[in-house]
């Protein structure tokens, strides 16, 4: 096979009515993906987690094909011939099914004929689903790889065994645009229990520093294929597809994979010092402490408390930067625009702009860090291995099985209570007491966010329509609020770092902070009706008290 793409002769069509013989069921591919240093390659080689098991090397050549308008790509499909010696083969991989941050595929690999790509020769009635519609006679290289790979295959006790790949190559398109490769896979070879992957990845992870790699090759290939380069931009929260006969135990799982994905889709955000990355990270974290604790009844006391820490300590590194970014972007920027010659909001701003790059680079070095990656780790292996069974009574087992409708109208009555008996008399609270009600809002809008989909939607959106107006009012309280603790940090900040302070500054910290102050004071009763309002809003969802309860 060529290093480059190039033509393939088209594939031929089978002849109409043909017999087409079944397979047996489709193998799964599960696999953890790391990257790593170029320079640490021999290091991890010689990791003394692999060593005793015999080492073998080969080159790797892949050409990925795919119609021009990407059909495949679209479905998340790939398709590929790869050569390896004398030795030509075609390889099918479905969409990712990812749990936690391992990627299970359904694969199907079989003999190329003659070299060339044929893929009616995929006979799975599955495999033919993911190529049906898809005009064959036009599929064309889109973009090749060269590595050179090391393996060995560890064999674990009870029956469990992993295939270790450390590949470094480069990945090049039909433009001669190229992209190295250097990432180690780390593939279940025998047993079910994912859990060996994460114990494998951190115990190399602690040998030379790796970074979780959630993209295939072929995702990395389509990428530099279409000219695009690593995203970079901040990602939102997907949204949740639960029915409500799906298990509680099975919406535990998912809403913690969203949760950590939706971190992961962000570090590249955060790492290019954009704003709504680190937003985003910090939003996605505090999702997942927030499900820790509405799940609590069916999670090991212990366990939850320290995820929960480790997700705050992340939280408290990205927490300034996201701070700074709110103070410049939205408390400053109106008091500059309505006094644009005021000399100190001008000071203000430089030592503000200072302290926030200061706060992107804290932020940065926590993503970047070993730790961050030991986390995603930890708390995939929590996710995937099902860690919440560990332990557990036999009466919380059971729980885990039970519907998730039930639990969700506890959990949003519950939520729901907490929060109006934080809002009440909301005129007369002070400002740490209307930070509980945000805080106990905010959880009540995740806990609605995971489960609104089993729900009848007008009524959910009717709800978050006024819940979401009333965060907005309460987070821009809460920043005014906080805001003679930043400018005090501000100062603790210009002084650690030995920094020049503009001349004037603090008096534009005074300007920022009276008018503010006045604007609220102005919208403070339409807020407390706000708060009113939203307390006796009717729930779209079942009230119900009692939850958890032992399955009859």
């Amino acid at each position: 096979m060529p290093e480059n793409p190039s033509p393939s002769p088209a594939p031929s069509v089978p002849t109409e009515g043909a017999a087409i013989p079944v397979e047996a069921d489709a193998p799964q591919e599960i696999e953890l993906k790391l990257a790593v240093a170029p320079e640490h390659l021999s290091r991890l080689k010689s990791a003394p987690v692999l060593a005793g098991a015999r080492a073998v090397t080969k080159t790797l050549r892949n050409t990925y094909f795919d119609t021009p308008e990407g059909d495949l790509a679209a479905r998340g499909v790939s398709l590929r011939l790869r050569q390896s010696g004398a030795k030509v083969l075609q390889t099918l991989k479905g969409p990712s099914a990812g749990a936690g941050m391992a990627m299970s595929r359904s694969e199907w690999e079989i003999p190329a004929p003659d070299g060339h790509l044929v893929p009616q020769a995929f006979t799975d009635p599955t495999a033919q689903t993911l190529l049906d519609g898809v005009d064959l006679r036009r599929l064309a290289p889109v973009f090749s790889n060269e590595v050179k790979r090391w393996t060995r295959t560890l064999p674990l006790a009870a029956g469990l065994a992993v295939e270790v790949a450390v590949d470094q190559g480069v990945t090049r398109a039909a433009d001669g645009r190229e992209e190295a490769i250097a990432e180690v896979e780390l593939e279940l070879a025998a047993g079910q229990d994912r859990r060996v992957l994460y114990d494998l990845a951190l115990a190399l992870h602690r040998t030379v520093p790796l970074r979780l790699e959630p993209r295939s090759k072929a995702d990395r290939g389509y990428a530099l294929a279409r000219g695009e380069l690593t995203s970079a931009k901040a990602v939102k929260a997907g949204p949740l597809n639960f029915k409500p006969d799906e298990t509680v135990e099975a919406a535990l799982a998912g809403v913690a994979r969203a949760c950590l994905h939706h971190m992961a889709a962000n570090e590249a955000a955060v790492l290019a010092g954009d704003p709504s990355g680190v937003h985003q990270l910090r939003v996605a974290v505090r999702r997942l402490r927030s499900a820790l604790t509405l799940f609590k009844a069916i999670l090991p006391d212990a366990q939850a408390a320290a995820l929960k820490a480790a997700l705050k300590g992340l939280a408290d590194a990205v927490g300034p930067a996201r701070s700074w970014d709110v103070f410049l972007e939205e408390l400053l920027t109106p008091v500059s625009a309505a006094m644009p010659e005021q000399e100190s909001l001008q000071a203000l701003a430089v030592a503000a702009q200072g302290a926030r790059g200061r706060g992107h680079a804290a932020a940065r070095a926590a993503v970047s860090g070993p730790g961050y990656t030991e986390l995603l780790l930890t708390l995939g292996r929590w996710v995937d291995g099902r860690c919440w069974r560990d332990d557990a009574p036999a009466e919380r087992l059971a729980w885990l099985g039970q519907p998730l409708l039930p639990f969700a109208d506890a959990v949003l009555t519950r939520q729901r209570h907490r929060a109006a008996k934080r809002g009440r008399h909301f005129a007369r609270l002070d400002a740490p007491a209307r930070h509980g009600l945000r805080i106990a809002l905010k959880k009540l809008r995740y806990a609605v966010d995971f489960f609104r989909e089993i729900y009848p939607q007008k009524g959910v959106r009717r709800y978050l329509e006024r819940l979401s107006a009333l965060q907005d009012g309460l987070g821009h309280l809460n920043d005014v609020a906080t805001m003679d603790a930043l400018i005090r940090d501000l100062r603790a900040d210009l002084a650690a770092a030995k920094d020049v302070s503009p001349a004037g500054w603090d008096m534009g910290a005074g300007l920022v902070l009276g008018w503010h102050a006045a604007h609220m004071a102005v919208g403070e009763e339409a807020l407390c009706r706000a708060v009113d309002g939203f307390m006796d809003a009717d729930p779209f969802w079942t009230p119900a008290d009692h939850w958890p309860h032992p399955p009859s």
